[in-house]
This record gives C-alpha cells, structure tokens and sequence, in this order.
C-alpha cells in the first residue's frame, strides 16, 4: 500500500542535501550533481546544520562552514546554499526546515537527499511522519547494495512507502522513498580533515576554492 500524497499543482522540482559539510569535498559534490540529474530537478540546494542533533560539535565554524560551500555554490549554477540552519542556536530539525521551505515554495516539489547510513535512522528522527508528507526521500546507494537486516520499523517504513519507479514518484507530491544507485566517490569528511592534519599543502578530495580558504584560514589544524 502505497500512502503517498497525490500531486496538485507542482510548479518546478527542487532537491536538498544536508550535512555538517565539515568540510564540504568532492563525495559531496559529485553526488550532488550526479543525484540532481538523474532527478531532473531545476536547482539543488545545500543545507549546512548547525547543531546537528546526532554529533555534539562541528570542527570548522557555522561561519567557514557556510563559505566554503558558498565558494562551491559560485561555480555551479544548479546549486544554491540555503543558510537557514546555520541562524539558529538551538539544534537542527529536518522537519523544521522543510515546512519552512515548503511555505517559501508552496508549488515546488521536493526531494530530500540522503545516504544509506541516515535511511536506516530515519524512524528515529524528529517527527519522522511529517517529513514524509512534506517531502521525497531519495536514498543514494552504492551500486548492488542489498538491504539485508534493516530493523523492523525500516521495513514498515519501505512497505508503505517505496517506490521504485522515478517516473511514478514524480506523480506524487510528497511521501515516497526511492533508491537511487549513486556512482559518485566514497570520501568521508573526517578522512579529509586527518589528512589535512598530516598534508596540509595538498588534498586531490578538495575543489581547489575550497583547499584554498581552509589553507588561508588555518582550518583543521593542530
């Protein structure tokens, strides 16, 4: 049984990923694109947090954090930094920003991006059930992932409401969860900062704007 909502008057589709972007590298910029154009969607925003409520702390600040995605934002046209989070002081809700968003853009459909490792949380997170009426999940995987033992309550969650067709969720407003086999590099955040630890004149995982103003700001280092 299938409890997505039906599709009204759906101007423009758009996507977001989240993050702490600690820093913001190649993985994520990749699977941005790559994600965004097997979507379709007219503009991808990035949506840094600020308090992140599973991690106690960030290394860089919410400030260099906010520019050097914007520094990544600049060079490409389909991206856009949405800084909402980052205002706060309190931690961030996924939830929260999403209604703020679909009250900004009332006829945009959205697709919320996500990884494997977040998607088997995903009943954990606050006010989960909203989330879905606001928004697509869309599950980026690697290529001949199988999910094998996914917790009760995830297998609930895919009953009702994946959809494997991209065609047929777009139909849709909001509520479906689809897999999406990403090709895009595995880099992870705390593997760039160690190796800035150790090599800070160079780093191949970084876009050179990026390396730049983590170099220029003496960013994760000692």
């Amino acid at each position: 049984m299938n409890s997505a909502k039906r599709v009204s008057e759906i101007k423009k589709d758009i996507a977001i990923m989240g993050g702490t972007f600690d820093p913001i590298h190649n993985g994520h910029i990749e699977t941005a694109k790559e994600t965004a154009a097997w979507l379709n969607v007219e503009q991808l925003f990035f949506l840094p947090a600020h308090l992140p409520p599973h991690k106690n702390t960030t290394t860089a600040s919410a400030k260099h954090r906010t520019a050097m995605v914007n520094l990544v934002c600049q060079q490409q046209p389909l991206f856009q930094l949405d800084n909402r989070e980052l205002k706060r002081h309190s931690a961030s809700y996924t939830v929260t920003s999403l209604r703020e968003i679909k009250q900004e853009q009332p006829n945009s459909r959205v697709f919320f991006i996500i990884g494997m490792d977040s998607f088997l949380n995903f009943t954990l997170w606050h006010q989960w059930q909203t989330i879905l009426s606001l928004c697509h999940i869309v599950v980026n995987i690697r290529p001949g992932y199988q999910l094998n033992q996914i917790n009760t309550a995830t297998q609930q969650l895919l009953k009702n409401h994946q959809i494997d067709d991209l065609a047929e969720i777009k139909q849709q407003d909001a509520g479906g969860i689809i897999f999406h086999q990403n090709q895009s590099l595995n880099i992870s955040s705390s593997e760039i900062r160690q190796q800035l630890l150790s090599n800070k004149k160079q780093n191949n995982h970084l876009t050179e704007c990026v390396h730049h103003y983590i170099i220029e700001k003496k960013l994760y280092q000692k």
